[in-house]
């Protein structure tokens, strides 16, 4: 059972990197550490095994040891998501299981990154993965960056048939998200991501939050407390410090990968290692990620301390 409801979820979300030690291993202590930095800045919630989470290079056991270190790690400080990640039904089941083991307050399920179907295969799946949890579900609506995804009717049609579904990650331009608010008629909770871009603009139209990758977060949640406060003039102030970042590193999953992560780790006082096979940074992109870090400072911390203090 969740904690927290479905209708006090709101607010900026953090989705974890995968961080590697220089054998390509998970890094335990890096970890931990992501997590303790995203929430000493504020965020509203945290998630995992996203994209950004690079789940598919995940094997099922270290996407188990994610929701395990996760879990321990947020300790139940705010709302937890797990993006259940799987070729079949069963495989996603099996990783809900553990995933409401571990104490997840929602899921997230993506499509089957396998073969290409049309909205009716897809909507039953989901539909089978859904009725194996009292947890609130969403589904990720990512097309662009999985080739896959559900239009605002087929999704609004999936949540009439199963109400557990009750909640969307989009990754999609703020028009196309206007669309499924429309659709749905301002009922679903709706987060976007897209590493923050029009991130003003999908509060204006209704989404309840974004989900983003930490390397702004800090940014993030500081425009986003301004804005429910009705200081819109200060939120845009504090967006448009981060926004060149985000259009830098916004230029495709795998640049996010690339040069996103070595942004947090540039503002976090950690170290980056890749695992293959990945996009590996030129020289180009180093030095524009360096200036987004110096100008941007290490990530605040509402304790008052610098995060690299503790890196």
């Amino acid at each position: 059972m969740s904690r927290f409801a479905v209708a006090d979820m709101h607010g900026i979300h953090a989705i974890l990197y995968a961080l590697f030690d220089d054998q390509e291993r998970l890094d335990r202590a890096a970890m931990r550490r992501q997590v303790e930095i995203c929430l000493e800045v504020g965020v509203h919630g945290m998630a995992a095994l996203g994209l950004a989470t690079e789940v598919s290079k995940l094997t099922d056991a270290e996407r188990r040891t994610v929701m395990d270190w996760i879990a321990e790690d947020t300790d139940g400080k705010v709302p937890l998501a797990l993006t259940i990640f799987g070729s079949s039904v069963a495989e996603q089941i099996a990783q809900l299981r553990h995933a409401e083991s571990v104490g997840a307050d929602w899921l997230i399920l993506q499509p089957p990154m396998v073969g290409q179907y049309g909205a009716a295969e897809y909507i039953r799946f989901f539909g089978r993965v859904a009725e194996a949890t009292d947890l609130p579900v969403a589904i990720q609506n990512a097309p662009a960056f999985m080739g896959r995804g559900l239009s605002s009717t087929e999704i609004s049609d999936l949540v009439r048939q199963h109400p557990n579904i009750q909640l969307v990650k989009g990754e999609g331009p703020v028009v196309d998200i206007a669309g499924l608010v429309e659709a749905t008629g301002g009922k679903l909770p709706i987060f976007n991501g897209r590493a923050g871009l029009e991130m003003l603009d999908n509060l204006r139209i209704g989404c309840r939050g974004l989900i983003l990758a930490p390397d702004c977060i800090d940014y993030a949640v500081a425009a986003y407390d301004s804005f429910k406060a009705g200081d819109e003039a200060g939120a845009l102030a504090t967006y448009r410090q981060m926004l060149p970042a985000v259009v830098s590193t916004m230029q495709g999953l795998e640049n996010l990968l690339c040069y996103g992560k070595r942004l947090f780790a540039l503002r976090s006082g950690l170290a980056v290692h890749d695992r293959g096979p990945a996009l590996r940074p030129n020289t180009t992109g180093l030095a524009m990620i360096e200036r987004f870090a110096a100008e941007m400072g290490p990530l605040q911390l509402r304790t008052g301390l610098l995060a690299n203090e503790n890196g």
